[in-house]
């Protein structure tokens, strides 16, 4: 059968095998003895209504991981939301249906789960709409700042508010930081250190400072080049001048990182620039607030 053309927005299917362990994790920490308050509500069944609520306009993302909290817990779980579309508090976002004690068993995962990774996809949207509306072409970007044992959420976060997630861990593409290089004695002995064991398919970034030493990387064969906190005038004239310095002898990208804010990113967002990557998009975002009410049974 044909794939609908729904099936390539649908980023669970981007998901590894191992992903449904991660919420089985989740439901383990929380309730790791006696669920006390579940011997209070019993296993009636019933209804559970998920609302988006907050001051904002915000993008619903996790759907994947909020069903399967569920799924694992025997409920089942009703979308009246498309991932990936905006709402407008306060608005009925979907309908869990299960035993009492199941759904409160799953209630704050799910929603903590939920919260975080729809607060980062409205953020990420959010910085995407600003850059267009500044004329930028080039790609927004995450960064590799996520916290330890949630990337995988916060990385789907990303690229449901419309972003590009940017590298996921140390073997996704070889970036060469200041460490790297101090360590190695310069940027071309860090190049050819790493190119000999990361082979044809692996890009190569490099970490610069300056001018020269982003000339240095250039030469050296760095595939993407990161203007670390340049900024303004110098951060235009110096990718103006390279690029045409190396036009039509060597094939590179900039990335432009470091304290890029939605007050400055009109400012940064120069074409010549080929990514613009920030933290701000994932790390201390504001959290979209959700709830989850049981409903009273009609009589």
């Amino acid at each position: 059968m044909a794939s609908s053309p729904d099936d390539f927005d649908n980023y669970e299917h981007l998901l590894p095998p191992s992903w449904k362990t991660q919420v089985t994790a989740w439901l383990q920490e929380d309730t790791p003895s006696f669920d006390y308050g579940g011997f209070v509500v019993g296993e009636a069944p019933r209804e559970a209504f998920l609302l988006g609520k907050g001051k904002q306009t915000a993008v619903l993302a996790g759907a994947p991981f909020f069903t399967e909290v569920f799924t694992q817990l025997g409920c089942e779980v009703e979308w009246h939301l498309k991932e990936g579309e905006t709402f407008e508090p306060v608005k009925h976002v979907a309908t869990v249906r299960g035993k009492a004690r199941h759904i409160l068993l799953g209630e704050r995962v799910a929603l903590n789960m939920l919260a975080r990774c729809s607060g980062i996809a409205t953020q990420s949207k959010k910085y995407k709409d600003l850059a267009r509306a500044a004329g930028y072409k080039g790609i927004i970007a995450g960064t590799r700042k996520t916290t330890p044992g949630f990337r995988l959420v916060e990385k789907y976060g990303m690229l449901v508010g419309g972003i590009d997630p940017h590298r996921h861990d140390l073997s996704s593409m070889i970036m060469l930081k200041d460490n790297h290089i101090w360590s190695s004695g310069s940027i071309t002995n860090a190049i050819k250190q790493a190119r000999k064991v990361g082979g044809f398919s692996l890009l190569l970034e490099v970490e610069v400072g300056s001018e020269a030493e982003a000339d240095e990387a250039i030469d050296a064969g760095a595939d993407i080049v990161m203007l670390d906190n340049i900024e303004g005038a110098e951060l235009a004239g110096v990718a103006r001048r390279l690029k045409d310095k190396w036009a039509g002898k060597r094939k590179f990208l900039f990335e432009s990182s470091g304290n890029i804010t939605e007050a400055n990113l009109h400012e940064r967002a120069i074409n010549d620039i080929d990514v613009l990557s920030t933290s701000a998009v994932h790390q201390s975002v504001q959290h979209i607030d959700f709830s989850l009410k049981i409903q009273k049974p009609k009589n």
